[in-house]
């Protein structure tokens, strides 16, 4: 690898938390490191690539790259402002690309013109998308030096440090290309957890049970199911140490309407028109995103209705030209004229209430795929380009992360909900620090005994924003009544279905359940967390949204009841200038909440009720702010810059979200109770 990849001159951006020096760098001026000053942490996939712009996947992507990056309250990256410039490498701190998977955001840059990111730490799934299309990144700092004295870097220069499988995939140019190569075939090779019939597995095959480590002795549950999923490819270890790179097979794949034409597009690109899927029965594909895209603020103000209309269009094309299941969301007006027939919701919520069973690898476009890690599955988040080579390879790309056990002890006090223990963990100096990046999550404990699967799934959705590949918990009785009740699936757990004793875990967290009180988010980033009580400020709110996968079912849905009818009870009205939305997670969580009669409480309160969609968590919908000045308060997973509109988000659990929107104003449902009674 002594190839030349990058030749000199390279103009370098230095992402400065000063967005006058990202300003003048922009109009010319070339700074040193010591110049830049403190870089952007935290840079996040809607900075780089705002949700509003995803219906492009095309050239004109390029144009918009970085558009959304914040540095205080400007963003000074105009639109085509770093294509224009010629910036070949670009400069920040650490945890970037944190956020959505979308692979949009490498492509935008790659597009721009961009061939280098350095950073001091990458989010998992920004770098995976761009060693799949080719666009290299580094933590070697010391390559500022080389450039700045002029030197061509050559690919052994820009793969240092990286794990085989990835130096290979940049040496190929990307996946694709790696994958025609090197796959082909792969999908039936020994060690994959086969099936021959065409019928989705209940549990993974028990084949490939080789222990997945080198000198492995007890192993955890994730290591017990990658291990029966594992393919063997080249490039790829027998035995893989944390840090290599591997193939499994996936018992399921799902993608929705923001990858699917992409995907093609790269497909038909490799591979002509006639390529063909593999296993077409395990994948899955969703419209969640665009419901309610005529009302959405971001689209309408910049002309994007009929791009996404076009989005939606490309893939229910590609669905019925492969032949595969899909699921629709409903606007209010078709749900009038619905036969009940319909089922539907966000993807990730919608594959645990009717795919994804224990022990199977689900993998998806979207970061929150964890969310099916709350039934006992490894389930994880991947780009574009890995799930279009896993539609036609079946081969899913994974580099083998380490796991963190997260004991949970005692019970959560009344009012208090997982959603404000991931708060709580967010705030941890582990994860503040970017340790988590990567890492599986597995919530463990007898305090978990005490959680319902839909707050468990509240935990292992936002592994995303813990940095994690994923999270999971071992099933059990709770795991059983579920699937029972839920879906009708009379499962059986088997004796492999856990972590052994004296598994090896890279760090050790404990929580005492306990001891935690309501908690909110300051607006710009999850991890900015703090106890409610400590909020010194008063924060007056004008929207409440109650909705999104982490916060949409039905066990939320019996918060925002609960708190509501309270109100009703007592008399309460919302305040004036205040909004409140509340948006179902699938059209079982609508429908349960319709027969308990939920409906009739919300409508008696004001409350604007949306059909299962994205919706505003993902700046696609009613309930996303307008102004820079509108105060949201949300129960969704995330609120970095940009991310449900202009305004400034602060995030909760369902009990406060709600109780906030009867007060105008942050407070916990205890507190509004206390305050009202006097």
């Amino acid at each position: 690898m002594n190839d030349f990849a990058l030749n000199a001159p390279l103009r370098v951006l230095y992402l400065s938390q000063d967005p006058n020096l990202i300003r003048r760098q922009l109009a010319g001026e070339t700074l040193t490191r010591e110049q830049a000053g403190p870089l952007r942490d935290d840079v996040s996939t809607d900075e780089i690539t705002p949700v509003h712009i995803l219906s492009h996947y095309d050239d004109t992507l390029g144009d918009f790259a970085h558009t959304g990056l914040r540095c205080g309250s400007n963003n000074p990256i105009a639109r085509r402002a770093l294509r224009q410039a010629g910036f070949a490498v670009l400069v920040a701190g650490r945890r970037y690309g944190k956020g959505s998977s979308r692979e949009h955001s490498p492509t935008a840059e790659k597009l721009a013109g961009v061939q280098l990111v350095i950073a001091e730490s990458f989010e998992r799934i920004y770098r995976q998308n761009a060693d799949n299309i080719g666009l290299f990144t580094s933590t070697d700092l010391d390559l500022l030096d080389r450039i700045a004295r002029g030197e061509a870097l050559t690919l052994a220069d820009l793969v240092q440090g990286r794990e085989a499988l990835a130096a290979s995939v940049l040496g190929a140019g990307g996946l694709l290309r790696w994958g025609q190569r090197y796959l082909a075939g792969v999908d039936s090779a020994a060690g994959a957890a086969s099936h021959t019939d065409t019928t989705p597995p209940r549990t993974a095959a028990p084949c490939g049970s080789e222990p997945l480590l080198a000198n492995a002795g007890p192993q955890t549950l994730f290591e017990k199911i990658l291990s029966r999923h594992r393919l063997t490819a080249p490039h790829t270890p027998e035995q893989p140490q944390p840090g290599d790179g591997l193939f499994v097979r996936a018992d399921w794949r799902f993608i929705h309407e923001y990858y699917t034409g992409m995907a093609d597009t790269l497909l038909r690109g490799a591979l002509g028109l006639d390529f063909r899927l593999q296993r077409p029965e395990q994948i899955v594909v969703f419209e969640d995103h665009t419901s309610y895209v005529d009302e959405s603020p971001a689209h309408v103000r910049g002309g994007l209705i009929a791009n996404m209309h076009a989005m939606s269009r490309a893939q229910r094309d590609f669905a019925a030209r492969h032949g595969l299941r899909m699921h629709r969301t409903l606007t209010d007006a078709e749900v009038l004229q619905d036969d009940g027939s319909n089922v539907a919701g966000i993807s990730h919520a919608m594959v645990a209430e009717h795919y994804a069973l224990p022990g199977q690898v689900v993998v998806g476009t979207d970061s929150h795929t964890p969310h099916s890690g709350a039934l006992g599955c490894v389930a994880f988040g991947v780009g574009t380009t890995d799930m279009a080579n896993a539609f036609v390879t079946g081969a899913v790309r994974v580099t083998l992360p380490e796991c963190v056990r997260v004991a949970l002890h005692g019970q959560l006090p009344a009012g208090v909900t997982a959603k404000d223990l991931m708060l709580h963990l967010l705030a941890t100096p582990f994860i503040r620090s970017g340790s988590g990046v990567g890492k599986v999550f597995e919530f463990a404990g007898e305090g978990i005994a005490h959680l319902s699967t839909d707050e468990r799934a509240t935990l292992t959705n936002m592994c995303a924003e813990l940095g994690g590949l994923t999270g999971i918990v071992a099933p059990d009785a709770e795991t059983v009544r579920f699937l029972k009740e839920r879906r009708g699936v009379d499962f059986c757990l088997e004796d492999w279905m856990h972590s052994d004793e004296g598994a090896h875990y890279a760090h050790h967290m404990a929580v005492d359940l306990n001891t935690l009180c309501p908690m909110v988010a300051r607006p710009g980033d999850p991890g900015q967390g703090l106890a409610l009580s400590d909020l010194r400020e008063r924060v007056r709110i004008d929207i409440a949204y109650g909705g999104s996968c982490t916060a949409g079912k039905r066990e939320d849905f019996d918060h925002y009841h609960a708190v509501l009818a309270w109100g009703l009870a007592q008399g309460i009205k919302v305040p004036e200038g205040v909004q409140v939305f509340l948006q179902y997670g699938t059209t079982a969580v609508r429908d349960d909440c319709t027969a308990k009669g939920y409906d009739k409480t919300f409508a008696a309160m004001g409350v604007r009720i949306l059909q299962p969609s994205c919706g505003a968590c993902a700046n696609c919908g009613p309930g996303s702010s307008t102004e820079a000045a509108q105060v949201t308060v949300s129960a969704i997973n995330r609120n970095f810059p940009g991310r449900s509109g202009p305004g400034q988000v602060w995030l909760a659990s369902p009990p406060t979200v709600m109780a906030s929107a009867l007060a105008g104003e942050l407070i916990s449902f205890e507190d509004l109770q206390r305050r009202i009674s006097g």
